[in-house]
């Protein structure tokens, strides 16, 4: 079983920033891709930004230019800097990761983090 833990959300101000970071632990052999998704009240959980173990990033449109993901295989970690942030990026965040464990394939999802944008 593979656990995922978050951390770094919190109420910022229009423009500013907020990092989030998410480890993945368990009897974990590899982890393929990492990522993060938001939902917003009302909306659909979305994509927000997924990275490869090789370091191959891809971006919803909506983030490009100010979101950065990134993360360090040796941790299991993923972390997404949020520049330039807005009152629409206000959602919970969730860390998804995907892999290879002890036992099979796993596909794992945080619990969420609240990320609230607002003067």
């Amino acid at each position: 079983q593979v656990q995922l833990v978050e951390s770094g959300g919190g109420l910022v101000q229009p423009g500013g920033s907020l990092r989030l970071s998410c480890a993945a632990s368990g009897n974990i052999v590899s982890v393929s891709l990492m990522g993060w998704y938001r939902q917003a009240p009302g909306k659909q959980r979305e994509l927000v930004a997924t990275i490869t173990t090789g370091g191959s990033a891809d971006y919803a449109d909506s983030v490009k230019g100010r979101f950065a993901i990134s993360r360090d295989n040796a941790k299991n970690t993923v972390y997404l800097q949020m520049n330039s942030l807005k009152p629409e990026d206000t959602a919970v965040y969730y860390c998804t990761a995907r892999g290879i464990l002890t036992t099979g394939r796993f596909e794992s999802w945080a619990q969420g983090t609240q990320v609230t944008v607002s003067s």
